[in-house]
């Protein structure tokens, strides 16, 4: 393909996958960051690479995708078999900031955040029903996760009915008990008090999103829609639901975390023969146990749905007709003079621009929790295998 002295191995390789391409041949590969930017006779190499009208798509992705090395890098892919259209042209495609974390150090994709990506690209080879197709089947989740909640719901609250009907016998003994720390009572009246409070707006809210629920289910579960249009109407007639079951969930967690501390608070006066007749302590400690596993299920479950809602969201919002078009900070298809004033480069980045700042409406607190303990423990375990080594190593000087 060319004659040019290139330092550094990657453009070997590169040249090696292009040269035994046939006429109809694809290749994809991984090549560090440094590759798609470098200069002197590296661009010489990449200049004529792109001049052949074979690069097709080229996909950035951030650093720690992989077990042995943390660099950034990008998916290049090739395709001599480009329609005349898009001979002349490369999709480049920033997906530094789509990315899952697995634990402090490594980082993947989800199966619907590849799904999303690789819907891009189906827009630039003009392959739109597979787009709207996936769309089509992200509302079909959203259908099939909604039709889970009212089970996962009902059996959360079974066990706070019984958890109320305890706390309701225990506040009664408590408020005849004259001898009892007075302040203690007090606390115990207030919280169960809150409780009763925060149960009732749950309730109707509850209702009203099961009904809710129910209608789009019933509109849209046998024949999600297949067009373009219908599928923007489905999602906005799911938008509100979508904040209802955000607004339901911290209820939820409030119920939870109030029947958790009406527990706390009639465990410290059940040592009292009286109070401890009416109340079960160690009963009423583990159905807040089972509480906190029925929450997290009818929570997870409430995610799910809102989940597969986003995924509609995040495709339709980049593009809302369709068809691909660039969008700041993600994609942008460009042509040879670009890449030509660009140095020849070959780094999305330097195409897509900066992608303005969103405010994440989703954002799960738990589950940050969650990745800053498996940072912490990773760093414990670190932490400990170090302090091992330099043990060893002054026992060793010692000896």
């Amino acid at each position: 393909m060319n004659k040019k002295k290139a330092g550094n191995g990657n453009y070997l390789w590169i040249s090696y996958f292009w040269s035994y391409l046939n006429a109809k041949g694809r290749a994809g590969f991984v090549m560090s960051s440094q590759a798609s930017s470098a200069g002197h006779g590296e661009k010489d190499v990449r200049q004529k690479i792109v001049e052949t009208g074979d690069v097709d798509v080229m996909i950035s992705i951030r650093s720690n995708f992989f077990y042995t090395r943390t660099v950034h890098c990008e998916l290049w892919h090739f395709d001599r078999a480009k329609p005349p259209e898009r001979k002349g042209k490369v999709l480049m495609l920033d997906a530094r900031n789509v990315y899952r974390k697995v634990t402090r150090k490594i980082y993947d994709f989800s199966p619907e955040q590849i799904r999303n990506l690789s819907a891009i690209v189906w827009l630039y080879r003009g392959q739109q029903p597979r787009f709207l197709a996936l769309v089509r089947d992200y509302l079909g989740k959203v259908c099939a996760e909604s039709a889970a909640i009212p089970e996962k719901l009902t059996a959360f609250e079974t066990t706070l009915v019984d958890l109320r009907h305890r706390f309701a016998s225990l506040t009664k003994a408590v408020e005849s008990h004259a001898t009892l720390d007075a302040e203690k009572k007090q606390a115990l009246t207030d919280a169960a008090a809150e409780l009763r409070d925060a149960a009732k707006p749950y309730e109707t809210d509850r209702a009203k999103l099961l009904a809710d629920l129910g209608g789009f289910r019933k509109t849209f579960a046998k024949a999600p829609p297949e067009t373009n249009a219908k599928q923007h109407a489905a999602r906005k007639a799911f938008d509100p639901i979508a904040d209802a079951i955000r607004g339901l969930i911290k209820q939820v967690d409030l119920l939870y975390k109030l029947a958790a501390r009406v527990a706390d608070l009639g465990g410290d006066l059940a040592g009292d023969e009286v109070v401890a007749a009416a109340y079960d302590r160690r009963g009423a400690g583990r159905l807040v146990k089972q509480l906190d596993e029925e929450r997290k299920d009818a929570v997870e479950q409430l995610k799910h749905a809102v989940y597969f809602h986003r995924q509609v969201a995040w495709l339709q919002d980049r593009f809302p007709k369709a068809e691909l078009q660039a969008v700041p900070g993600l994609v942008k298809l460009v042509d040879r003079k670009e890449i030509e004033a660009a140095d020849w480069s070959l780094t999305p980045g330097r195409y897509v621009g900066v992608a303005p700042a969103e405010e994440d409406e989703d954002f799960d607190f738990e589950q940050t929790l969650r990745d800053i303990h498996t940072e912490l423990a990773d760093l414990n375990q670190e932490a400990a295998a170090l302090a091992a080594k330099i043990q060893v190593n002054f026992g060793e000087l010692g000896g």
